[in-house]
């Protein structure tokens, strides 16, 4: 399957695009590689938030919370697998 590429030119601050180029270098990716991901990751932090609070509109914290300590409550306790102990 093919994935068709589009390009976007963006302007950002002498000083930003230098950090990119940082990072991308130390990651040991291209400045299009490592713009792609954090795209990505921040289009999903978005739509992640944006569905987490139309779920829980109307919602209080106090319920919300109440619920979660029921969930955590009817966990099992056991031991941490020997690759978490470090």
């Amino acid at each position: 399957m093919t994935t068709k590429r589009n390009t976007l030119t963006i302007r950002v601050p002498e000083d930003l695009k230098e950090r990119i180029e940082k990072l991308a270098t130390l990651q040991g990716v291209s400045i299009n590689q490592f713009a792609l991901c954090a795209f990505t990751e921040e289009i999903a932090d978005l739509e992640a938030s944006a569905y987490f609070r139309s779920v829980l509109k109307g919602t209080d914290k106090r319920s919300m919370l109440t619920e979660m300590d029921r969930i955590l409550a009817s966990i099992p306790e056991r031991a941490n697998p020997e690759r978490d102990r470090e």
